[in-house]
C-alpha cells in the first residue's frame, strides 16, 4: 500500500505521451503576453467602475472582496446550456470536520476565480469555451456523485484540507479517476491540511503514491513556460502581512506541485499545495500591485494545467 505522508520523488518521463493540440509552442507564447492582455482588460474594467464600487475595492468589510460576488450558477444547475467548448467544473464537497479557518470549504474563491479563468482562457488561447444563456461563461458546480461529473474535462477543488468523502463519494471518485477523470486541488496550506487531504486520497486510490512533479515535466511548458511554482497568497493575507506569501509561516514556506499518477504515468490528481493559484484569478482587478505580482503567474499555471488535462 502506498504511503500518503511525504511525497516520493519521480522522474519526468513516466510515459505520458503528448496527444497533440492546436496550441502554440511554449517558446512562441511568452508569459508577458498574459500580462499585456490582462493589464488592458483590468484597466478597462477599472475605468468603467462606478465611484461607489471603486470605494468597495479599497475599504470593504468583506476584505477587499470584488463587487460582483453573486452568480446565477449554483450547485444543482447542471452544465452550461450552450455547450461546444471547455467547461470548468467546481467540485462541491462536504466538510465533516468543519472549517479549519483557512477558507470556506468548496466555495472558497468561487465564483469570481472560475468566471475569470474561463474568460481569460478564451482570450489567451484558441480554446472554445461553453456558455450559459444568462450570460455567464461556462463554469459549473457538481458533486462527484453527479452524472454530469463524467462530462467534465476535470474537477477543480479548493481548500481541500476540509474535504471529507463519504463511502459513496469515495467509490464515485475512484470510478471517476480510473475511468479517465482528473482532479485538480488548490489553495490549502500547511501540514495539517496536507495530512487531512492525503488521508482522503488514500481511501480513493491507495495503490498510487503522491509524487512531486519536477519542473521539467511537460505540463509546465505545454503553453507557457513555468520556471518555478509560484506561491500566491490570499489578497487579505498579503495586505495584512505587508507583502508576505506564506500564510502559515514556516509550516507553508515552500509551495508544491504534486500529483497522483497511475502506473502508466497519467495524472489522476494534481495538487497545488501551499499556494492559492485561484486567488490570482479571483482578485485580478482589485489591487494593481497584487495583480502584477501574482495574476500572470496564476493564469500561466491555470492555462497550462487546463490545456494539459484536456489533451492528456
Amino acid at each position: 500500500m502506498a504511503t500518503f505522508g511525504d511525497p516520493v520523488a519521480t522522474g519526468a518521463g513516466r510515459g505520458v505521451a503528448s496527444r497533440g493540440c492546436a496550441f502554440p509552442l511554449a517558446s512562441e507564447v511568452p508569459t508577458r503576453r498574459i500580462l499585456i492582455v490582462l493589464a488592458l482588460s483590468v484597466t478597462a474594467l477599472l475605468s468603467f467602475t462606478a465611484p461607489g464600487e471603486a470605494q468597495r475595492y479599497r475599504g470593504s468589510d468583506e476584505g477587499y472582496a470584488p463587487v460582483n460576488r453573486r452568480t446565477p450558477v449554483n450547485l444543482g444547475d447542471g452544465l452550461p446550456d450552450i455547450p461546444g467548448g471547455f467547461t470548468l467544473c467546481r467540485l462541491a464537497y462536504t466538510s465533516p470536520r468543519g472549517h479549519d479557518g483557512s477558507g470556506n470549504g468548496w466555495p472558497t474563491d468561487f465564483p469570481n476565480a472560475d468566471r475569470n479563468l474561463m474568460t481569460r482562457l478564451g482570450e489567451l488561447t484558441p480554446t472554445p469555451v461553453s456558455l450559459w444563456s444568462h450570460g455567464e461563461p461556462g463554469y459549473a458546480v457538481v458533486r462527484v456523485t453527479d452524472a454530469e461529473a463524467y462530462q467534465c474535462p476535470f474537477l477543480y477543488a479548493t481548500d481541500v484540507g476540509e474535504l471529507g468523502l463519504y463511502p459513496d463519494e469515495v467509490a464515485a471518485m475512484r470510478d471517476f479517476l480510473l475511468k479517465g477523470g482528473l482532479l485538480w486541488v488548490d489553495d490549502y496550506w500547511g501540514s495539517a491540511a496536507w495530512n487531512d487531504f492525503a488521508r482522503e486520497m488514500e481511501k480513493v486510490v491507495p495503490e498510487f503514491a503522491i509524487v512531486d512533479l519536477p519542473l521539467d515535466h511537460p505540463l509546465f511548458s505545454i503553453v507557457y513556460n513555468i520556471p518555478t511554482v509560484p506561491q500566491v497568497p490570499s489578497i487579505q493575507f498579503w495586505r495584512f502581512s505587508a507583502g508576505g506569501t506564506s500564510e502559515l509561516g514556516r509550516d507553508s514556506a515552500t509551495p508544491h506541485l504534486r500529483a497522483i499518477m497511475d502506473d502508466g504515468g497519467r495524472i489522476l490528481v494534481l495538487i497545488t499545495h501551499n499556494t492559492d493559484i485561484s486567488d490570482g484569478w479571483e482578485r485580478e482587478g482589485e489591487d494593481p500591485e497584487f495583480f502584477y505580482l501574482f495574476s500572470p503567474d496564476s493564469y500561466a499555471v491555470g492555462i497550462d494545467v487546463t490545456v494539459w488535462m484536456m489533451t492528456h
